[in-house]
């Protein structure tokens, strides 16, 4: 519900500000004192487009604040997708606009675009004139409406369930047909580059491997011949290391007899002299073992050459990449062997799903189908006394191709004002007096049944008088018992009707006009409804009446 409205420097209004009670709450003053002001200032923080023109006169921007109860709406969804803050008890809508032109929107202080301004505020206001019917013609509040007669929460919340369930199936079919139609298509290249690199028999590290044994073909001979020099280096008879090891320690074991301390000296160079003489073995070892084997060189000079050019052509720079690329392709080859199974099962699994949807639809449709006959007779029932007795009015369902979201229900509210006349869809037909009349007999049926938005009358009453006026307010007074309910009238009998009632009128100050508002009191009630009966001069008659009027109302 909409606790309280700000307005600053809008218009005729300098600042206002009005805190509205639960309730039915009734707003009058006389033409042109500035309702409709108030209620464009209220339509910028629902979302629509700003005019830099409605500023106050001589000011550089007006400002535009509703704080809201929202604890009845279930809005946490919104307010986590739009990482905004949520607070049920206090939301609070603003809007900034400059004389440049420029403007912001906030909620709960946080900017937002129009559009989700606009969103947040289809949920908390439903503003009603001769001009704004739009609601009445949208299939989805329409199939709402139904919904809530039907008292279908749980049969909405299974066949959404059921719905969600087929969507996801349907994807997963569309998802894996396209991977297949890809697959398919690219199907002998994939098979071909996994023969290629399947008969490579690629190991990881061998590519290392056999460069480096590459490199060793390549210079045998340098090879070779360096061992043979290092050979002689360590072992000749005449100048070799091994040798002059050898004469040093037979002379250092000849000094142990008379000096005890060359037995150490001795240690170390049998050491070195044992392994010196190991590695001149190894090293004639390996001398015998090199061989030029030019056969062996092409081979390892083919393979690698294969490796090369499968790196080169699948961008590759390693033999491990080759492989997890083999591997990747035998996976391919796999799934598109095994995808016509696997299609098979989603086929078999959406055709069960869509079975179960068509089932759930079924059972919404025969529950909307019984609630559209309850709403026609309960509807005209309730309409008929406002100054259209002779009103027709259908809620005709028809059947979609495909079940969507809500059902496979296409639904089309028929009017006709006339007992002869050809029932056509309500927004073609009826005007803004008859659709406004009709909205709140369709709210007045749902109200207390789910949480409706603040919903705001802007002088539904036009055109009526005596006994359907009082009628109309008893209907919204009876809605104030569920929702909040705020009208605009000119009517007494409606006014006494009202749980509370504002005045809004002009002030002149210093030949400036001001638009102000107040809650009346109870006696200021009296005088505002005698005023409405009498006209300009206020008798007691016209006070007695509006007492009267007042005493039956409450």
């Amino acid at each position: 519900m909409l606790q309280s409205l700000t307005i600053q420097n809008y218009a005729l209004i300098s600042r206002l500000k009005i805190d509205f009670p639960s309730g039915f709450s009734v707003i009058t003053g006389e033409t042109g004192a500035g309702k409709s002001i108030i209620l464009g200032a209220l339509s910028l923080i629902l979302g629509q487009r700003a005019d830099a023109r409605f500023i106050k006169q001589n000011e550089d921007k007006c400002l535009i604040e509703g704080i809201f109860d929202i604890s009845s709406y279930q809005l946490e969804p919104f307010f986590t997708e739009k990482d905004l803050e949520y607070d049920a008890s206090a939301c609070i809508l603003r809007r900034e606009i400059w004389s440049s032109g420029k403007s912001r929107a906030f909620i709960n202080d946080s900017p937002v675009g129009l559009t989700d301004l606009k969103e947040l505020g289809a949920f908390l206001i439903d503003i009603h004139s001769q001009h704004q019917n739009l609601l009445l013609a949208d299939n989805h509040f329409q199939l709402q409406a139904l919904d809530v007669l039907a008292q279908n929460k749980d049969l909405k919340n299974e066949y959404h369930s059921a719905y969600k369930a087929y969507v996801s199936i349907r994807k997963q079919l569309k998802d894996l047909a396209e991977k297949i139609n890809i697959q398919k298509t690219e199907e002998d290249y994939i098979r071909f580059q996994f023969k290629q690199l399947e008969e490579a028999r690629l190991q990881t590290g061998e590519q290392t491997a056999l460069e480096q044994e590459s490199k060793t073909l390549a210079h045998i001979e340098e090879i070779k011949s360096g061992l043979f020099r290092i050979e002689q280096l360590l072992s000749s008879d005449e100048t070799g290391i091994v040798t002059a090891l050898k004469e040093s320690l037979n002379q250092v074991q000849s000094l142990q007899k008379v000096y005890p301390a060359s037995e150490e000296i001795s240690e170390r160079i049998q050491t070195a002299y044992i392994d010196l003489k190991d590695l001149v073995i190894e090293i004639n070892s390996r001398q015998e073992g090199l061989e030029f084997n030019p056969e062996r060189l092409q081979e390892i000079n083919a393979r690698l050459d294969l490796i090369y050019a499968l790196q080169q052509k699948h961008r590759l720079d390693s033999v491990e990449a080759l492989i997890a690329l083999r591997n990747n392709l035998d996976a391919q080859i796999r799934a598109i062997d095994n995808c016509d199974e696997e299609l098979e099962k989603l086929e078999k699994m959406s055709a069960a799903a869509y079975k179960e949807l068509l089932q759930q639809a079924e059972s919404l449709s025969k529950t909307r189908k019984e609630a559209a006959l309850l709403l026609e007779k309960q509807l005209i029932e309730k309409i008929s006394i406002l100054g259209m007795p002779n009103m027709r009015f259908s809620a005709e369902l028809t059947q979609k191709e495909q079940p969507d979201s809500s059902g496979k229900d296409e639904i089309v509210y028929l009017f006709s004002a006339n007992k002869n006349g050809e029932l056509k869809p309500v927004a073609q037909t009826a005007s803004g007096g008859e659709i406004s009349r009709l909205m709140l007999g369709i709210k007045a049926l749902i109200a207390g049944t789910m949480a409706l938005p603040t919903i705001i009358f802007d002088e539904i009453d036009t055109g009526v008088s005596g006994e359907i006026a009082d009628k109309m307010g008893d209907i919204m007074h009876q809605m104030g018992d569920s929702m909040q309910v705020i009208t605009i009238s000119h009517l007494p009998q409606i006014a006494a009707k009202g749980q509370s009632q504002f005045r809004v009128y002009k002030e002149e100050n210093n030949d400036l006009a001001e638009t102000r508002i107040r809650q009346l009191s109870k006696e200021e009630r009296i005088k505002e409804i005698a005023q409405m009966l009498s006209g300009t001069q206020l008798t007691d008659a016209a006070i007695e009446n509006a007492k009267e009027l007042l005493r039956l109302s409450q």
